[in-house]
């Protein structure tokens, strides 16, 4: 899929194997396997404890399956994906939609109104001149952007529930659900594995990653959130993470700098302004999907508004890192901490 809404800072530590468990399957019979393939323009890794070399291979082979099968309905890359078959009808009538788009952008909405807007799948007009500027290595014109925006507005997605359509009320808008369909394909995959009656796994979208029930005599799985100057350091922070999502969104890789400023690809969907500084922001969820995108959105809100979000809601925590003036701050949720590895 190839998105560049964000770009994800997390590494996985994975725990030792071989351990007894207890699961859909008798204790002592588990045993870890890992699979990879490279699906929406990131790595899909997947690890998970199963009986038997056969039983892992045909659960991952079914999650990789379904990942494959969202990417040809949300990928703004492919002319002929079902996302972008619904923005070639934009500013008509209703579009009757599949299950799963429906979904992401029912609950893309959702996300936009509870951050104000901060997150916002109507971005795709202003993202793709930031995409030809880092191409180009030049700023997006002035005018270019405040045409652009016109187009960006989550209140112009209008979702019928009961037909289960989707109307883009303007004639030329544009989704991205590079914030969102990541995290929302690694919780698809992670269903699948349990229909297959595995329990025990983590599927990592890249850096967007979900986790069900933990190893076998862990108390969860080890995650890492690389450093903000340094991504291929050590991280700084190793979360224990069970049955839950997290996400972080940063500028480790994709930014344009021009002129001394470092222009990070995250892209203010009111200004229209890609942000400007060091930040990244990690996001933990009940799950991928949440995690996903509320990692973005506070990225945009900034510590204080983010951090109002993110301790307002008993089932978020979240850190952020913030450059400012050559100095980085650091500062947690309230209920960050109790996710620390130990």
């Amino acid at each position: 899929m190839g998105f560049m809404f964000k770009h994800l800072i997390l590494s996985l530590l994975i725990l030792p194997a071989g351990l007894a468990a207890v699961n859909a399957f008798q204790p002592a019979t588990l045993t870890r396997h890992e699979f990879s393939e490279q699906h929406m323009g990131a790595m899909f890794r997947i690890v998970l404890y199963a009986p038997d070399e056969g039983a892992a291979r045909k659960a991952a082979r079914a999650a990789f399956a379904r990942v494959a099968e969202l990417n040809q309905i949300m990928s703004d890359y492919q002319p002929t994906s079902e996302l972008m078959n619904l923005c070639e009808k934009a500013g008509g009538q209703p579009v009757g939609v599949s299950v799963d788009l429906f979904e992401v952008l029912r609950k893309a909405n959702e996300f936009s109104k509870m951050t104000d807007g901060a997150f916002d799948v109507s971005i795709s007009p202003v993202v793709r001149l930031w995409r030809r500027a880092r191409r180009n290595k030049e700023l997006p014109k002035a005018e270019d952007i405040k045409q652009a925006l016109q187009l960006v507005d989550y209140r112009n997605l209008q979702i019928d529930p009961k037909r289960r359509t989707v109307r883009l009320q303007k004639e030329g808008m544009l989704l991205d659900l590079g914030s969102i369909a990541k995290g929302y394909a690694a919780d698809a995959a992670l269903a699948v594995l349990r229909r297959h009656g595995i329990a025990r796994a983590l599927v990592a979208a890249g850096g967007d990653i979900a986790v069900g029930d933990p190893p076998p005599n862990e108390r969860g799985w080890k995650v890492g959130i690389a450093p903000l100057k340094n991504p291929d350091a050590a991280p700084e922070h190793y979360l224990l993470l069970k049955n839950a999502g997290v996400s972080t969104a940063g500028d480790a890789e994709q930014y344009l700098e021009i002129g001394g400023k470092r222009y990070s690809h995250i892209v203010h969907p009111k200004t229209g302004m890609a942000q400007l500084g060091r930040r990244s922001v990690t996001v933990i969820a009940p799950n991928a999907t949440t995690s996903d995108a509320l990692d973005t959105g506070c990225c945009v809100l900034g510590v204080e508004r983010g951090l109002k979000l993110i301790d307002g809601r008993t089932e978020l925590a979240a850190l952020f890192v913030f450059e400012t003036n050559g100095r980085v701050a650091t500062t947690a949720s309230k209920r960050f901490a109790k996710y620390l590895w130990k």
